[in-house]
């Protein structure tokens, strides 16, 4: 339906939808039964005058609540509680009630003492303060009729601006509003001139750059005069300019972050200027200018690069396909770069469509003022058809700069990385020494983008040139640098002053650089601790875009040192973080991540699961990184199941150099997975190969678990004993650098080597400590195979069958044995018994202890005796009786 939909209250227009919701949560709130409606949309899109005609049409007790001018703790509660109470002291009491034990929907209950039903109609909830808001989403918890009092016969009815995020509450209804029809439009503009109606002509040119906007047709129509609207005097060029732009959506400009003002500019200078086909816009046409103002000033593209995510999450801004943003609301773009040109530097400006200045009667004679002429109006589609205009293509170094760091930034997040390199790169040519800080940042990420594109020579480019950085910022490209080309000492001597100065600060950024400077050291505890520190100063500065880069740094951290439960956990929020805000390419590494792990559990299906999400985003990408990951998970995984060819067939591409090889930071670290593979499938000569080459890199120093590594790969290729003293060096290594899955991998190869020599009662031990291992870490596919080697010992069973053994343990330690014995897990006991994990493991540490056996895989023998030495001894009791 498109009109008028109602005449009662407030006129609206194309809200039937709307009305309808309105309507469904009036009937609910007079059934007794209460709810919550959220209405979102843009700025003068009518979320207001909604509340209004909800109000006027409702049969009870109606109350409207607008965030107050101040916004302080508790301000918007106060001035809800004074809406709702009989008198100031009323509502004193309530603020004091909702503050305390009782709560927001208890203080509500006391206020709203009505037999009728109650609509309490909150505008503006993304202005009111954080106290309230969590508040209120409290009282909504209750809104169904479960509270104290009587919540179930108030109705809420809660509007926002399109950005906010609602809290989420259980059968709340959201309404979105859109634009107008076009027959909606035509209503809307009837009402709005009062005096006489607008000249055919100039109707449609409101209606055509309003585009069904109401607040914007409102606007426009009110700063025009009688003779405009007739058509005897000009319209002013366009009509929908930076005025009308700013009485609409300066509200909600100035309320965002000064860096997500500049962003937001900067997105619509690359978004105008793609529309025309062009790479740039003259610096007059959007009001950019040389000399390092443009758009934001000298500020640091730290302040631009952060938020992008954030206000793609927040629907500010939307990612398109090839990972490119733009806006849905063209006008947000447009009224964003209006807003910035007021604090650009050089404030003098040129005449034209920039500023709003009225053109000469006579129309353009040339085409490329015409194109630029509908481009200021918001007409792309026309401005593509006159062609691209040299004013576009004169657009300033500065803003071309801004303009390819956003395209760069959404690259990085979303689309080919090497593409992103190259954008970054020339943002940070163009940037250098008009805003140096910005420059640096570009090249960072550039560096950051070939990493991950693992192209050596593309971050040894992004790292050269910095001739303006200072700090820990030079070190840190010195130190990367150094390491990329082997030059260790000079390397460690930078970076380690990068993770004691960078450590040490606040700034989530600052942290995140430290951290991965340790590990480029091969300090794995260190990068842990330090991203977990940037993960925390992101969240509680509330860094959103910040937040999966933080989690993804610190989930490779943790499985660099062999914590792969908190790897898992870690992984896993970063997923969701990353695909809430739009950033596959850190989703893809995490499912790497995740793929790694589920390697070690086991987990046949995670690890194809992950590793094909992984790979199916890092193909088309370019990021051999993540790809790389996968691919070892792949083949860990099928080395814990005795798929040893297949191992070693897909390990060779990753541990060889040169471009189609594995990632570069990645290789060495595959070389000993692929010697094992490639020993147990005959390939002895390649695994001596990849050995030397590891032994090499492993005397660097760079990773600490790599001369256990490399002990075990000379196990591996000995000959005769030698094999016995070098995995006996190895396990004596291991137990110096605290990787339990590596060291029990270590005893799995070294109790096989025993039991292929026929020595099953050696191999019995060094088995027994592997399984133990590889059961702590939940690692299922090695146990199995480890238990399968000791079966093959004959020491797959055995214990301490003696009946006198029963009464050395608690009642709870029985109990526990023989759910264990079942084939429980310990957190199935657990659940059981009512106990924690830990308590079970604990438990069964001390039955072991007493009944001498090493693992679980024993008790079902133990239990066994037990129950045939009962049977027997309840026999011989009974036989007597039979007598």
């Amino acid at each position: 339906m498109s009109g008028a939909t109602h005449t009662a209250g407030p006129r609206l227009y194309d809200r039937t939808a709307e009305l309808a919701a309105v309507a469904r949560l009036s009937a609910r709130t007079a059934a007794g039964r209460g709810g919550v409606l959220f209405v979102t949309g843009n700025p003068g899109e009518g979320r207001t005058s909604l509340l209004s005609r909800a109000a006027s049409d409702f049969p009870g007790t109606a109350y409207r609540v607008a965030a107050p001018h101040h916004r302080g703790p508790w301000s918007a509660a106060r001035a809800l509680f004074a809406t709702l109470a009989p008198t100031p002291a009323a509502a004193r009491r309530a603020l004091r009630l909702a503050r305390g034990e009782g709560g927001p929907a208890r203080a509500v209950a006391t206020l709203v003492t009505e037999a009728e039903p109650v609509l309490i109609c909150v505008d503006d909830l993304h202005l009111w303060d954080a106290h309230s808001r969590a508040a209120l989403a409290a009282a909504w918890q209750e809104a169904d009729g479960r509270g104290s009092g009587r919540p179930g016969r108030v109705g809420w009815l809660v509007s926002a601006a399109r950005h906010h995020r609602f809290p989420e509450v259980p059968g709340a209804e959201t309404v979105r509003l859109g634009r107008l029809t076009t027959a909606g439009a035509r209503a809307l503009l009837a009402d709005l001139c009062t005096v006489a109606a607008p000249a055919p002509l100039v109707g449609e040119r409101l209606l055509d750059e309003a585009a069904g906007h109401p607040g914007v047709l409102a606007a426009t129509v009110r700063r025009l005069t009688a003779a405009q609207l007739a058509g005897t005097r000009p319209l002013p060029q366009p009509a929908v300019d930076d005025t009308v732009l700013a009485e609409v959506y300066g509200g909600l400009l100035e309320r965002l972050p000064a860096a997500s003002r500049r962003l937001l500019a900067t997105v619509a200078v690359a978004v105008l200027a793609g529309r025309t086909g062009a790479d740039c816009a003259r610096a007059e046409t959007y009001g950019v200018r040389d000399g390092g103002g443009g758009v934001g000033g000298r500020a640091s593209a730290r302040a631009s690069a952060e938020p992008l995510e954030g206000l793609v999450a927040d629907g500010l801004l939307r990612r398109r396909r090839g990972g490119a943003v733009g806006f849905d609301d063209p006008f947000l773009g447009r009224a964003a770069l209006a807003s910035a040109r007021r604090s650009w530097r050089g404030e003098t400006r040129a005449p034209g469509p920039a500023t709003g200045a009225t053109p000469s009667a006579d129309p353009p004679t040339d085409r490329p003022a015409a194109g630029a002429a509908a481009l200021a109006r918001g007409q792309g589609h026309r401005a593509d058809r006159l062609g691209p205009s040299a004013a576009v293509r004169a657009l300033s170094p500065v803003a071309r700069g801004r303009a390819q760091l956003v395209r760069g930034l959404a690259a990085l997040a979303g689309g080919p990385v090497m593409d992103a390199h190259e954008e970054l790169l020339q943002a940070a040519e163009l940037l250098r020494g008009r805003a140096p800080v910005e420059a640096s940042d570009a090249r960072f990420l550039a560096m950051e983008a070939a990493w991950a594109g693992g192209d050596v020579e593309g971050c040894l480019a992004a790292l050269d040139g910095g001739e303006d950085v200072r700090g820990t910022e030079r070190d840190f490209a010195d130190g990367l640098s150094a390491a990329l080309t082997v030059r260790l000492d000079d390397a460690r001597t930078a970076l380690t002053r990068v993770v004691t100065g960078d450590g040490a600060t606040d700034d989530p950024r600052l942290l995140l650089r430290a951290g991965s400077a340790a590990l480029v050291l091969g300090d794995t505890a260190t990068a842990a601790r330090v991203h977990a520190r940037a993960l925390v100063r992101a969240r509680a500065e509330h860094r959103t875009a910040l937040l999966p880069r933080a989690l993804e740094q610190l989930a490779y951290a943790e499985l660099r040192a062999g914590r792969y439960s908190r790897a898992a956990r870690t992984a896993r929020e970063g997923l969701r973080t990353a695909e809430a805000t739009g950033q596959h390419n850190v989703a893809a590494h995490q499912h790497a991540v995740l793929a790694l792990v589920a390697s070690v559990e086991g987990d046949g299906t995670a690890v194809t699961e992950h590793a094909g999400r992984a790979l199916a985003t890092a193909g088309p990408h370019g990021l051999v990184q993540a790809a790389t990951l996968a691919e070892w998970a792949l083949a860990r995984a099928e080395l814990g199941r005795g798929l040893a060819a297949q191992a070693a067939a897909r390990l060779v591409p990753l541990v060889r150099p040169g471009p189609r090889g594995g990632h570069f930071a990645l290789r060495m670290l595959v070389v000993p997975c692929f010697v094992e593979a490639a020993v147990a499938t005959g390939r002895d000569a390649e695994a001596r190969e990849a050995a030397e080459e590891y032994a090499a890199w492993a005397a660097l120093g760079v990773d600490g678990p790599a001369q256990a590594q490399l002990a075990r790969c000379r196990a591996l290729l000995g000959e005769g004993e030698a094999p016995a003293y070098w995995f006996g060096e190895a396990v004596r290594r291991h137990d110096s650098c605290g990787n339990d899955f590596e060291r029990a991998r270590t005893l799995l190869a070294y109790g096989t080597w025993l039991r292929r020599r026929r020595r099953p009662g050696d191999a019995r031990g060094p088995l027994r400590d592997a399984l133990v291992t590889f059961e702590r870490a939940a690692a299922g596919g090695w146990a199995e195979h480890t238990r399968s080697e000791l079966r093959a010992t004959g020491g797959a069973s055995g214990g301490a069958t003696d009946p006198a053994a029963l009464r050395e343990l608690t009642p709870q330690q029985q109990r526990i044995v023989r759910l264990v014995a079942r084939g429980a897990t310990n957190q199935e006991v657990a659940d059981h018994l009512s106990l924690s994990p830990r308590t079970v493991d604990h438990h069964l540490r001390g039955v072991f202890a007493r009944l001498g056996i090493r693992s679980r895989v024993e008790l079902p023998g133990v239990v066994d005796g037990w129950d045939a030495d009962r049977e027997a001894r309840t026999v011989a009791t009974a036989r007597p009786e039979c007598r």
